[in-house]
């Protein structure tokens, strides 16, 4: 046997379009790499801008800490219903923004969106005075074309208007003569006037009370003053004889509408942000102290004006649902998430994400609710600012509504 080679048998090979299996993970490794590479670089890529927003865009607002209580259940007086969707909108597309409706026996009278007093007459709808100048319509132009707020009859038939740019007027309904008593941006005890409010008038007409929302922030920058939550807000005095304007209360967050008591020595102020009426002492032996009326409402309250049962009405065109979720309380304490939003949205953006519910409450001495009316969604009534009772309807203005609201009390 000697000489003999032996020869290794080969094995017949199957030939397929598979790898042998340590190439297959080599390359699958390597394709993973270059999608993770590829995702963080378009991460990176979109995230980017954002980066930049947040380290190197200024927020327009510097919100401060503050808490709310938690909002108390709706129920009871404050049971939801849809007693404000039995109104009937008047003049709907014909006016713009009635901020405040006061009347003489049956003429209407209120503030328009576009700078205007106007008077209603039956069915038609007359231009009083004009505080401002023309051109107005944009935002840019508010300031010069003016935006009539709390409107009030003095006991001379005159009528009392806060202009949140132009100041306080007296003006006369029949002449539309308009005198300024308060000039708008003027300083006093070392503020400006930036945005002036509502007001009241003594039944003499000697004392003009009226509030100052903001020296920081004005009328069209409201939603900046809310979630910044400014304590710079301020209750004044002026005095038709003597010609004196003094500052009654300070440091309130959005002071907004503001009525008389019977005795005249005390006015409800809503302090808007805070979700409560507070009492401010302007006479008597208490001058110069504040108390709270009601305190943790469930929702925002705006203007204040007398009921016929001697209650008070008081509107609120957004809520703090329990149950439910209140942005407005979320973000109370979490100011950088403010600062964010501020610097990635406008405040026209903004208003479309804020929940519209229109409630209407009627409060009797001691902040007791004796009934609310509600519109969820706001699909009659949106935006309600004011509610003034005359011959046993409710009118209802509101800040940017193109209409009056209406509602015959008898059916609800």
């Amino acid at each position: 046997m000697e000489g003999l080679r032996f020869r290794r048998v080969h094995r017949p090979q199957v030939i397929t379009d598979e790898l042998p299996e340590h190439q297959t993970k080599s390359h699958g490794t390597y394709s993973g790499k270059v999608f993770q590479v590829t995702l963080l670089f378009l991460g990176g890529f979109l995230l980017l801008p954002l980066l930049v927003i947040i380290l190197i865009l200024e927020s327009p607002i510097h919100p401060e800490v503050f808490s709310l209580k938690e909002p108390p259940m709706m129920k009871g007086c404050w049971e939801p219903n849809l007693k404000l969707r039995e109104a009937q909108r008047l003049f709907e597309d014909q006016i713009t923004g009635p901020e405040s409706i006061a009347n003489i026996g049956d003429v209407l009278y209120s503030g328009t969106a576009d700078g205007r007093i106007v008077k209603v007459v039956g069915r038609r709808i007359l231009t009083v005075a004009r505080l401002g100048k023309l051109p107005c319509g944009s935002r840019e132009e508010e300031s010069s074309c003016g935006r009539p707020l709390g409107i009030r009859i003095g006991p001379n038939g005159t009528l009392f208007v806060a202009d949140a740019y132009l100041g306080l007027f007296e003006v006369n309904p029949t002449t539309g003569e308009a005198t300024r008593l308060v000039k708008g941006g003027d300083e006093v005890a070392g503020r400006k006037l930036s945005f002036i409010n509502d007001l009241a008038v003594t039944q003499d007409g000697k004392k003009v009370y009226f509030t100052d929302s903001s020296s920081r922030w004005q009328r069209r920058e409201y939603l900046n003053l809310i979630m910044e939550a400014t304590a710079d807000g301020r209750v004044l005095e002026y005095d038709m004889e003597s010609r004196e304007l003094t500052v009654v209360m300070e440091n309130l967050r959005f002071p907004n509408g503001i009525q008389l008591l019977p005795d005249e020595e005390s006015v409800l102020v809503a302090e808007t942000t805070m979700a409560r009426i507070r009492r401010v002492h302007v006479a008597g032996l208490n001058k110069g102290g504040m108390d709270t009326f009601i305190d943790n409402l469930p929702g925002f309250p705006d203007n204040i004006r007398p009921s016929s049962t001697g209650g008070y009405w008081v509107a609120m065109s957004a809520v703090r649902p329990n149950p439910g979720f209140s942005m407005l309380d979320f973000l109370s304490q979490r100011p950088w998430i403010k600062k964010f939003i501020f610097k990635l949205f406008s405040q026209d953006t903004l208003m479309k994400f804020v929940p519209r519910y229109s409630l209407v409450a009627e409060l009797h001495d001691g902040g007791i609710c004796t009934r609310s009316l509600h519109d969820p969604n706001g699909l009659v009534a949106a935006y309600i600012s004011e509610v003034h009772e005359h011959d046993g309807s409710l009118y209802m203005g509101s800040f940017r509504s193109p209409y009056i609201a209406k509602l015959d009390l008898s059916k609800v």
